[in-house]
């Protein structure tokens, strides 16, 4: 991951902190994926995923085709997840290639952050801000305006 990102997406989650514990894990690349179909990537990559799921999580994809929110609804949905039956919330980048059915047919919910395609460095980074900002916007936090 470029520095500039690592830097970004630390400084959001030593924020964030301060008002709920979390963790960021990242399941690494695949390696030697050539000889591999985008599908059979999607379905190694999927196994990684479904190993990293404990029993009652509340499963999150972060996907194209989910529900878009503003951040105030944002919060508001977040809200309504942590005081819910979850054990824990578990919010899921995809691979290149988005999600095999497994993790599709596991997931909770999906939801999205634009329709646009961004890397997954990106991702990570603006998904942590809006994380930040739901949190902030919970906690009555002037970082969000109106």
């Amino acid at each position: 991951m470029e520095p500039y990102y690592s830097i970004a997406i630390n400084d959001y989650m030593q924020r964030t902190k301060h008002f709920i514990p979390f963790d960021l894990k990242i399941i690494p690349e695949l390696k030697e994926t050539k000889s591999l179909s985008q599908n059979q990537q999607k379905e190694k990559e999927g196994e990684l995923i479904l190993k990293s799921f404990q029993q009652g999580d509340c499963i999150v994809l972060l996907d194209e085709y989910g529900i878009e929110f503003r951040s105030p609804d944002f919060a508001n949905w977040m809200e309504r997840k942590m005081v819910g039956v979850c054990k824990r919330l578990v919010f899921v980048i995809g691979g290149p290639y988005g999600f095999s059915q497994k993790v599709y047919q596991t997931a909770d919910e999906k939801i999205s952050l634009s329709k646009m395609t961004f890397s997954h460095q990106m991702v990570r980074l603006i998904f942590m801000e809006q994380f930040y900002r739901a949190m902030t916007i919970l906690n009555g936090n002037p970082y969000h305006h109106e």
